[in-house]
């Protein structure tokens, strides 16, 4: 996916959520694009007239870049619906860069919007039926996590203490997030004794369910240097795939991050030791583990000591999800976007109580389906050019 594209030719500009959590009655899925739209132009200091790049996924929307274009009344010069779940916006971010480098649009709009709670699991788009595991009644996707979980705990020693470490972060930076969802202290006792959902995933494990869109604008690199806030430049990027039914996953410990992550690194000439902030999909405890072994924090089977005491929490060695990620601050249904927006806003040095000190590099992983696609974008300030 690299391939042609340059270090630093891009920059994501500006960044907005949309109403979050439970929203006003009335509002749907591109009323939430929308929103996230008109905030994260407003953020840059760019109009609607400047977007000529239209780029969405939802999935509630089957044609989303479509449908957003009508609602906001544009016609851009190119538009992108791809799709492959919470990983897609990271993959947006390159087909972005692909056309800015190309000469075929100046200013990209990377949107999305989810109404999933306030619709129920009932009322959003139904799981398609598949002939190797529908027959069991697994309760997806968490079945499909526990089973990774359970693998990795067989392979290597993995504990529930451990994956709750791991929940027991991502709250105590939730708490330092004013929009995040939750806003109770949690320890790693009351994560163990909580619901069990899905052996071993407690239903603390187990990421929110909540409303919520919003949006990124890219634009090249001279073009974001005189723009309200500092660019956010794209390093890196990488993308590849492995399954989509988990029962058909290779090795239930190895994710196709490995292979998202090496391509990251490579295009920006980097390693996992040069990144400050670790933003990673964390649908469930133990995707953030398997992100932080496959994208090199630490090594196969270590993960699970690596996080221990606090290693991936405020004060801890490696900032990791440092908004308080899908277990704390918000998830609804594809948080990938949401990755990237704190990704962004670390680069920038906004983030209050939360910022990560001298966080010149920031890693942004989106994973799709159940842990199928993997895409991986590195951003990094204008002194990392």
């Amino acid at each position: 996916m690299t391939r042609g594209l340059s270090r630093g030719a891009a920059a994501i500009v500006g960044v907005a959520e949309s109403d979050l959590g439970e929203v006003a009655p009335g509002l749907g899925v591109v009323d939430l694009m929308a929103q996230g739209t008109a905030r994260a132009l407003d953020d840059c200091g760019l109009a609607l007239s400047d977007v000529d790049g239209v780029f969405a996924a939802s999935g509630q929307s089957r044609m989303a870049s479509v449908a957003l274009c009508e609602y906001l009344g544009l016609k851009p010069r190119w538009h992108d619906s791809t799709m492959q779940g919470g990983s897609s916006f990271m993959t947006h971010v390159a087909h972005a860069q692909a056309a800015i480098e190309a000469g075929l649009i100046e200013v990209a709009l990377i949107a999305y919007g989810s109404t999933q709670r306030s619709a129920g699991r009932k009322n959003v788009a139904p799981r398609e039926y598949n002939p190797y595991e529908t027959p069991f009644k697994p309760l997806t996707p968490a079945s499909a996590y526990a089973l990774a979980a359970s693998r990795h705990f067989h392979e290597y020693g993995t504990t529930r203490e451990q994956l709750a470490e791991i929940a027991v972060a991502a709250r105590h930076w939730a708490l330092m997030n004013p929009r995040a969802w939750e806003k109770a202290p949690l320890t790693v006792a009351e994560v163990l004794a909580s619901r069990m959902v899905s052996h071993p995933l407690t239903v603390r494990d187990c990421c929110l369910v909540t409303d919520g869109g919003g949006a990124l604008i890219m634009t090249s690199a001279a073009r974001a240097r005189g723009l309200r806030k500092p660019p956010a430049f794209v390093l890196g990027m990488g993308e590849s795939l492995s399954h989509l039914s988990i029962s058909n996953m290779a090795d239930l410990t190895v994710t196709a991050a490995r292979e998202s992550g090496a391509q990251a690194y490579a295009m920006a000439g980097l390693a996992a030791k040069d990144i400050d902030a670790v933003e990673v999909y964390d649908a469930f405890t133990i995707t953030t583990l398997l992100f932080l072994e496959d994208l090199g924090f630490c090594p196969k089977g270590e993960g699970g000591r690596f996080v221990m005491d606090g290693a991936i929490a405020p004060g801890g060695r490696l900032p990791v999800n440092t908004n308080g990620g899908g277990l704390s601050y918000c998830h609804p249904g594809m948080y990938g976007l949401f990755v990237l927006i704190e990704a962004v806003r670390q680069i920038r040095g906004e983030c209050g109580e939360r910022q990560v000190a001298g966080c010149e590099t920031a890693i942004a992983h989106g994973n799709g389906g159940v842990l199928s696609a993997q895409s991986t974008v590195i951003l990094g300030t204008s002194a990392t050019l």
